[in-house]
């Protein structure tokens, strides 16, 4: 009877080391180094593209031709995906056939949107879509209030 005893002692500690073993293990893998991922606002990357552009003269008015007040217009809607990497890749193919044209990425879950433009009338922005026919399968005309182009 004796023997029973000790034996279920002993296994019992054989069983609370083996816990408490398991338990130790588990809570130092969470100390281990690892991967960081940072997930930002894409809109962040657009507003530091737009400050390295404007360069130097970013308060000035009269030479970025932006006062600071939106209206209602249009844009011209060429991108819409679930990958923010194709997004900014649709973003760079069209700043380098329309340098002139302001380009905006936008993130509305579970998609990225790239609109171009700012235009006052819905005319405008169809002339720019009809160029664009050939270039972007999805094309859009979209109003929103945007930025007054230069006078």
């Amino acid at each position: 009877m004796k023997q029973t005893a000790s034996y279920y002692q002993a296994l019992s500690k054989i069983i609370g080391c083996c816990l408490l073993f398991t338990l130790l293990a588990t809570t130092t893998k969470a100390q281990t180094r690892g991967k960081v991922e940072v997930d930002k606002d894409p809109r962040i990357d657009t507003l530091a593209a737009r400050k390295l552009e404007k360069g130097s003269s970013a308060g000035s008015v009269a030479s970025t031709g932006y006062s600071g007040i939106s209206t209602d217009g249009y844009r011209v809607q060429f991108f819409s995906g679930s990958s923010r990497d194709d997004a900014y890749a649709a973003q760079e193919r069209f700043r380098q056939k329309y340098p002139d044209i302001r380009t905006y990425v936008s993130y509305r879950e579970p998609s990225f949107k790239v609109h171009a433009g700012d235009f006052r009338t819905r005319m405008e922005a169809a002339k720019l879509m009809q160029e664009l026919r050939g270039k972007f399968t999805s094309l859009f005309i979209i109003s929103e209030k945007i930025n007054p182009p230069e006078k």
